[in-house]
C-alpha cells in the first residue's frame, strides 16, 4: 500500500535523525555539486570536478565520510526552498528560542580577468527572529577518506587544510578551533536578529590558493549568482502545464552539465542504494551515451540552444578515440577508463555496500549508443543547428558500424551484468540510427551509400516485426524470441520507430502497465531479470515514459493525471531520484537523477504538445 509520497511529508527534521536520499537538495557551479542536507550538513561534494574524489562523504558514511555542518544547537523545524529560479539554496530553522536562516550556494562569476578561487562554497547565515545558537563543524575527508589532512592556522585568513597537492582554506568569521584529535574545526555562534555571518570554502588543486573576502564581496558573489542563474533561466522557452516543475528540471540539468566540456552526467552521486542494503549501488557520476537522444530532447525542447550545441559537440569530440566504435560511458573529459573498485572502508548509505567508484558497464557494449548520439544529432539538426563536414563524417562512421555490428549481442540499456543478450530495443536504435542518417543524408546534410543503409534499416525493422514481437502476448518484447518485458519499449513510440497508437504500441503499452505497474508507477523490467535477487523499486524516468505515449496517441486527461501523480514523489524542492521506493514513496538510487529530470521535462513536452494539438 502506497503511504505517503516524498514530496507531501512534513518539513521537520530532528537534530539526530539520519537523512533519507530524498532530504537533500543540490547546490553547485556547473562543475562540481554539493548534496545539503535538511540540517545544514553539506555530505557529498567531489572536487575539483564531478568526477573526482570525495571530500565530503558522510552521505555515504556518516563516522568516517566528512561534513561540513551548521546546525542549531537545540531542537528545530525546517522549512527550505531554492531562491526563486536558481541553484541558490535557503535554510530556515525555527527553534524554541528563535528564527535563523542559511543560505548556501557554489558561486558562479562571469569576471575572467578576475582571481577566483578554483572552487567556493559560500555559506551565509542570517538571524532573523530572537536567538539561535547554532554549531559548525568541519570535517573533511579528501580522496574518499583514504588521505589525512592537516590543518593550520593562518591568522586573518583563517584555517588552510592540506592534502597532497590540495589546498582547502577555510575562512569565516565564526571563531574555529581544532578538535583534540586534530580531524576537524569546530565553532559555535549565537545569531541575533539582523545579524550575518560568513563561512567561505575555497579549493585549488597544484595551484595557488585563493582566498574569497567575506562581508560585502561575499554579498557581492551571493547577488551575482542569483543573477546569473535568473538569466540562464528566463532562457526557457517552455510554455505548458507545471512550469515550475519543469524549470526546476531544467536548472537541474544545468546544474549537473560540465561548463568546461558540455558533458551531462547521471548524477553527482555513488552507490546511493537502489534497495536498501543490498548490493544495488553503483557510481553514475558519468556521462552515459545511451542518455544523449533524451537529453538533447530536453535541452532543445525547452529552447536551450547553446547547451544542445554544447552537448553535441562533446558527445563528437569525446568520442574520437574510439571512434569508429562508441563506448557506454565517458567522464567530464572524454576519458574512458572507468574501472571500477570498492572502497572497503566506508559503510554504505544506511549498511548498503559495496560503495563503489568507478562502473564496470564502461567495458561493456552496447548497440543502444548509436542511436542515442545519431538521434541527438538529428534533434539538434531538427531545432535548427549546424553540422560542421567533420561531424557529419563522424556520425557517419557510427552508422557504418552499426551496419556492421547490429545482428550482435550485447548487455543493453539497463547494463544487465552477464552474457550479452539480443535485445530488441538495441535493435529499435540501431534503426534509430540508420533512419536519422538516411534523413540527413536526404537533406544533403551527411553523405552515406543510401540503398545499403536503408537495407540495413528495413532488415533491422524486420527482424524486430517477426522476433521482437510476441503475436501470443500482443506485444513487443524485451528480447528476440523471448517473452519478458521491459519498460524500454515504450521508447519505441517516443522515439519514433513506431507510432504509439498502433495496435502493436498499444498492446505492448498494456501489458507493460499490467505486468510492470504498481500505483502508478512503473518498474524498468521484472524482479529477478538481471540475476540480481534484491528488489529495486519504480523507476522514475520510465514512469514518464508512460505520460508520452499517453499524449501521443491522444490518450491527454489519463496523461494529465498520470503526470500530477508522478510528481507527488519529488521532494519538497522538486528533485527526483533514480528509483522511488513503492511501499514509502521514499527516493532510492543516485540523486538527483538527470535521467529521471529529463523524463519529466519530455514528458510535460509531450504533454504541452497535446494540449496545442487538442485546440486546434
Amino acid at each position: 500500500m502506497l503511504q505517503v509520497a516524498q514530496g507531501e511529508r512534513r518539513a521537520e527534521f530532528q537534530r539526530w535523525t539520519e537523512p533519507e536520499i530524498g532530504d537533500y537538495a543540490i547546490i553547485g557551479d556547473c562543475r562540481t555539486a554539493a548534496l545539503v542536507a535538511r540540517a545544514g550538513a553539506i555530505d557529498w561534494l567531489c572536487l575539483p570536478h564531478f568526477s573526482g574524489p570525495s571530500v565530503f562523504a558522510a552521505l555515504i558514511d556518516r563516522r568516517r565520510g566528512g561534513t561540513f555542518s551548521v546546525t542549531p544547537e537545540q531542537q528545530f523545524k525546517t522549512k527550505r526552498r531554492y531562491v526563486g529560479p536558481t541553484a541558490v539554496l535557503e535554510t530556515t530553522f525555527e527553534t524554541s528560542t528563535g528564527t535563523a536562516r542559511l543560505v548556501d550556494l557554489m558561486p558562479v562569476l562571469e569576471n575572467p580577468g578576475a582571481l577566483h578561487p578554483t572552487r567556493e562554497i559560500l555559506r551565509v547565515v542570517q538571524g532573523v527572529e530572537g536567538e539561535v545558537d547554532l554549531q559548525v563543524r568541519f570535517e573533511p575527508r579528501p580522496n574518499y577518506a583514504r588521505a589525512k589532512p592537516r590543518f593550520s592556522l593562518r591568522g586573518a585568513l583563517g584555517w588552510a587544510c592540506t592534502s597532497s597537492d590540495e589546498l582547502f582554506l577555510l575562512h569565516a568569521d565564526i571563531a574555529l578551533e581544532l578538535t583534540e584529535d586534530g580531524k576537524a574545526l569546530i565553532g559555535r555562534i549565537r545569531m541575533k536578529a539582523g545579524e550575518r555571518a560568513y563561512l567561505s570554502l575555497c579549493y585549488s588543486k597544484a595551484d595557488i590558493g585563493v582566498i574569497a573576502p567575506l562581508g560585502e564581496p561575499a554579498d557581492d558573489r551571493l547577488t551575482s549568482t542569483l543573477k546569473w542563474w535568473s538569466a540562464w533561466s528566463s532562457r526557457c522557452a517552455y510554455e505548458g502545464p507545471h512550469y515550475e516543475a519543469v524549470l526546476r528540471s531544467a536548472i537541474t540539468l544545468k546544474l549537473m552539465t560540465f561548463a568546461l566540456s558540455g558533458a551531462v552526467i547521471a548524477a553527482p552521486t555513488t552507490s546511493l542504494p537502489e534497495a536498501i542494503g543490498a548490493d544495488r549501488n553503483w557510481d553514475y557520476r558519468y556521462c552515459w551515451l545511451r542518455d544523449a537522444a533524451l537529453t538533447m530532447r530536453a535541452f532543445t525542447g525547452l529552447g536551450f540552444h547553446d547547451e544542445a550545441a554544447s552537448f553535441l559537440q562533446w558527445l563528437l569530440h569525446a568520442t574520437r578515440l574510439t571512434w569508429p566504435e562508441l563506448q557506454v560511458m565517458y567522464d567530464v573529459y572524454g576519458r574512458t577508463n572507468l574501472r571500477e573498485e570498492e572502497l572497503e572502508g566506508f559503510s554504505g548509505f544506511r549498511a548498503s555496500r559495496p560503495v563503489r567508484i568507478g562502473n564496470e558497464a564502461h567495458s561493456q557494449v552496447q548497440l543502444d549508443v548509436y542511436g542515442g548520439v545519431v538521434a541527438a544529432a538529428f534533434d539538434y539538426v531538427e531545432s535548427g543547428g549546424k553540422l560542421q563536414s567533420d561531424e557529419a563524417k563522424l556520425l557517419v562512421g557510427f552508422g557504418k558500424t552499426v551496419c556492421k555490428k547490429w545482428r550482435e549481442p550485447d548487455s543493453g540499456i539497463w547494463e544487465i551484468r552477464g552474457p550479452k543478450r539480443h535485445y530488441t530495443f538495441s535493435k529499435v536504435m540501431c534503426w534509430t540510427a540508420l533512419d536519422c542518417l538516411i534523413k540527413l543524408h536526404e537533406r544533403r546534410l551527411v553523405r552515406i551509400a543510401v540503398d545499403s543503409f536503408r537495407e540495413e534499416r528495413d532488415a533491422i525493422a524486420d527482424t524486430i516485426e517477426r522476433r521482437g514481437y510476441s503475436t501470443s502476448l500482443g506485444s513487443y518484447v524485451s528480447e528476440l524470441d523471448g517473452d519478458r518485458l521491459d519498460a524500454a519499449l515504450l521508447l519505441m513510440g517516443c522515439l519514433g520507430y513506431k507510432d504509439p497508437g498502433h495496435p502493436r504500441m498499444i498492446g505492448t503499452y498494456d501489458l507493460i502497465e499490467r505486468r510492470l505497474g504498481r500505483d502508478g508507477l512503473l518498474y524498468r523490467y521484472e524482479q529477478g531479470y538481471d540475476g540480481v535477487p534484491a528488489p529495486e523499486g519504480a523507476f522514475g524516468i520510465c514512469s514518464f515514459w508512460v505520460i508520452d505515449n499517453l499524449a501521443k496517441r491522444g490518450g491527454l486527461a489519463a496523461a494529465e493525471r498520470s503526470f500530477e501523480h508522478i510528481l507527488s514523489f519529488g521532494n519538497d524542492l522538486g528533485l527526483f531520484a533514480e528509483e522511488i521506493d513503492i511501499e514509502t514513496g521514499a527516493a532510492l538510487g543516485n540523486f538527483p537523477q538527470v535521467f529521471t529530470h529529463v523524463g519529466l521535462i519530455n514528458a510535460a513536452i509531450a504533454l504541452a504538445s497535446a494540449r496545442r494539438s487538442n485546440a486546434k
